[in-house]
């Protein structure tokens, strides 16, 4: 079983490296590790590591040398993934005023809510064998439980809403939110790399444009 998982996640990163698709498995935690550790952002590299997925998922004695790597090393490097993912997460609050009341509102607000309401939706849960929300649409509580219950879902969107909310059209704050230095970013044809970039193979942006 966990050879074919394997299988079709080499599968799904050789697509992402000839399409650069935005799905899961191009934007996981190990490949955004990878990035920031390595600096290699080329879509080459994805492609061959895919063509080794799917090379040691078929030939069952090359997989199962790297399906027997004990799961502490497993631990040790999603430890390193994780921080260069959180670091990168947080280096984008450099383009933002930190000297603003605001922005340190936000910042502070969000983080504490993403760790608070996810531990009481968690507590809860483990008390009472159910979460906060219990209706009579099951699908509903699970879908809402299991959102409540992510650090990253409540802190993401709590952060968002603020941001979008308060002062938001004031000149001043706009800097302050660091909206000056993504500007540049916001067309496609402000920076040069973007049609090497986000160009598919094989000739078809003619047909499927980047635009």
């Amino acid at each position: 079983m966990r050879m074919q998982l394997f299988l079709l996640q080499g599968v799904g990163i050789l697509l992402d490296g000839l399409f650069g698709t935005g799905n899961g498995s191009s934007v996981s935690i190990e490949n955004a590790g990878l990035l920031a550790l390595t600096r290699v952002g080329s879509r080459r590299v994805v492609q061959i590591s895919a063509g080794f997925m799917i090379f040691f998922s078929i030939l069952g004695k090359f997989g199962a040398v790297f399906a027997s790597i004990p799961a502490p090393i497993f631990a040790a490097l999603y430890c390193v993934f994780f921080a260069y993912v959180g670091s990168a997460g947080l280096g984008f609050l450099q383009f933002c005023n930190l000297n603003s009341f605001r922005t340190k509102f936000i910042l502070g607000f969000s983080v504490f809510m993403g760790f608070s309401v996810p531990q009481y939706f968690n507590e809860y849960t483990s008390v009472a064998g159910f979460g906060p929300v219990h209706t009579r649409a099951r699908w509903f509580n699970d879908m809402v439980n299991v959102l409540f219950s992510s650090k990253a879902f409540v802190g993401g969107i709590v952060a968002y809403v603020l941001d979008n909310t308060l002062h938001r059209h004031d000149g001043a704050v706009r800097k302050d939110r660091g909206y000056h230095w993504w500007d540049k970013f916001r067309s496609y044809r402000t920076d040069t790399r973007s049609e090497e970039f986000y160009s598919l193979p094989f000739n078809l942006n003619k047909f499927f444009p980047s635009v």
